[in-house]
């Protein structure tokens, strides 16, 4: 599996490719306009991500602008909701309106910080992205 982990805060970054390395090839970049230009070089060389983790609060494009461009990307291209990457918001904030948010915009899942990798493998086997036995 193809991840992306979009991430403005290093230590966060290595965290989670720590936790999802088992799982698959993971890129790392640091804001949401990174993370769109890695999306669509990756859909254009097609080996697009299967899974982003996405900040919400990040400087230049934060998670939410990116997360809207990723969908209205692949809706552009006819791609079913089947066929979309999975996104899982990584945030500290975690009051009812930001999550809220988040789901309005098209994520998939939802983690607050501190991740713990336990929730965070629980939710790629709820989306269906761990090997089957």
């Amino acid at each position: 599996m193809k991840i992306l982990i979009v991430e403005d805060d290093l230590p966060s970054r290595l965290l989670l490719k720590k936790m999802l390395q088992p799982y698959g090839e993971c890129d790392l970049v640091a804001n949401g306009q990174e993370a769109v230009d890695a999306i669509r070089l990756a859909r254009n060389k097609r080996e697009p991500y299967r899974l982003i983790c996405l900040d919400i609060m990040m400087p230049e494009m934060d998670g939410r602008t990116a997360l809207k461009i990723i969908r209205t990307e692949e809706e552009d291209a006819g791609l079913l909701p089947s066929q979309s990457v999975k996104v899982i918001m990584t945030t500290a904030l975690r009051d009812i309106e930001n999550v809220a948010s988040a789901y309005r915009e098209l994520c998939d899942a939802y983690l607050c910080k501190p991740i713990e990798r336990e929730k965070l493998v629980g939710l790629l086997g709820e989306l269906d992205l761990l090997p089957k036995p």
